[in-house]
């Protein structure tokens, strides 16, 4: 049973930074796309950024050149760190482990809070 655990959630003022962490249990984390996606109240699930099994990193445009997605497959753990946040960052930030093909898999954590005040 594969399980993602996400940390690093809270409230922090506009302009602060966050670094979430997301650890994946069982042994899919080197070979798995792993994703940062992120939900706003009342809004639709979005993607944040990737990074592909390789390291290629993507990223959506709303958050280029403010965070940073990074994998540590040692430690089986994906980071992104937000920084220069802003109150349109507020959303729930879910943590996603996937695989494409004949034994692909989707997984998701639980989500964890990020609230920007102003």
């Amino acid at each position: 049973q594969v399980q993602l655990v996400e940390s690093g959630g809270g409230l922090v003022q506009a302009g602060g930074s966050l670094r979430l962490s997301c650890v994946v249990s069982g042994n899919t984390f080197s070979a798995s796309e792993m994703g940062w996606y992120r939900q706003p109240p009342g809004r639709q699930r979005e993607l944040v950024a990737s990074v592909s099994s390789g390291s290629r990193t993507n990223y959506a445009d709303s958050v280029k050149g403010r965070f940073t997605i990074s994998r540590d497959n040692a430690q089986n753990t994906v980071y992104l760190q937000m920084n220069n946040l802003s109150p349109e960052d507020t959303a729930v930030y879910y943590c996603n482990a996937k695989r494409t093909g004949l034994f692909g898999y989707n997984y998701w954590g639980q989500g964890t809070q990020v609230t920007v005040s102003s």
